[in-house]
């Protein structure tokens, strides 16, 4: 599912060659039907299970973008000689990182890379978020957001998220407040990967928001393994979700999925 930056957001449904504009879907039906079929997004085949969001297991097993150390870049492993794929890695790795906070159901910390924003943050249905630091490496901004997950969380509760009812914060003072708390972390980090290495950006809080007619009070999750047909009245799309009269579902989850969708 894309999103593209508006007020509200806009958000677009992928399935195959076809393009569905789901903003203009809110207030009506919408059915989505798995055929049982499951095709690897990285080499087509087909998959009786899908890992890491759309892979099947040779590749979850073989590609980089697999690797604990996305989850985790701290853990990265490229100067070890041991990356799966140098030359990926080289180019996704070793460029500017951006370290963010965000309110989605709550404060956060978060890494990306620059040509990411402001994507990253529909992508998780925040309301509000605010770049502080641009680092060298991914790498890099694995031990900063480490330095930062000691002071605040680096996790969305995604229910709360979908109720709608998140606080809006300052997070231009909850920076300064993390930066002056953390800022001796912040220069040992300095001192190991050079003085510019991790730099201060001079930025200003954004805001989001969504096409949402109602959010449900209690949240309950279509899974498309366990009942391979939903449907209901759309009522809202948030972060990667869809928020139907019948329960939420995320569309991420299911990437891969050889899906029909009736509207």
């Amino acid at each position: 599912m894309a999103i593209e930056p508006g007020s509200p957001a806009r958000y677009v449904l992928r399935t195959g060659e076809e393009r569905l504009a789901l903003n203009a879907c809110l207030g009506k039906p919408l059915s989505l039907e798995w055929t049982g079929a499951i095709a690897c997004t990285h080499c087509g085949r087909a998959t009786r299970k899908s890992f890491a969001q759309g892979h099947c297991y040779p590749c979850f097993k073989k590609l980089a973008q697999c690797d604990t150390c996305i989850m985790k870049p701290e853990l990265c492993h490229f100067f070890e000689g041991t990356c799966r794929e140098p030359d990926w890695g080289e180019r996704h790795c070793f460029q500017p990182h951006v370290v963010y906070l965000a309110n989605a159901s709550g404060l956060k910390v978060g890494i990306t890379r620059a040509s990411q924003m402001p994507t990253r943050w529909l992508d998780q249905g925040a309301v509000q978020a605010l770049p502080i630091l641009e680092v060298d490496t991914r790498q890099q901004s694995g031990f900063v957001e480490v330095l930062f997950k000691e002071q605040v969380s680096d996790r969305t509760n995604w229910r709360a998220m979908l109720k709608g009812s998140t606080e809006r914060l300052d997070l231009a003072a909850e920076r300064d407040r993390l930066l002056e708390r953390l800022g001796s972390g912040l220069d040992n980090l300095r001192e190991r990967f050079g003085a510019d290495a991790i730099r201060v950006l001079d930025a200003s809080p954004l805001s989001f928001d969504y096409p949402v007619l109602e959010f449900p009070t209690k949240v309950v999750s279509h899974n498309l393994d366990k009942n391979p047909h939903v449907e209901g009245t759309l009522l809202g799309i948030k972060g990667q979700y869809l928020i139907l009269d019948s329960g939420v579902i995320n569309l991420r989850k299911f990437t891969g999925y050889e899906v029909r969708v009736s509207a």
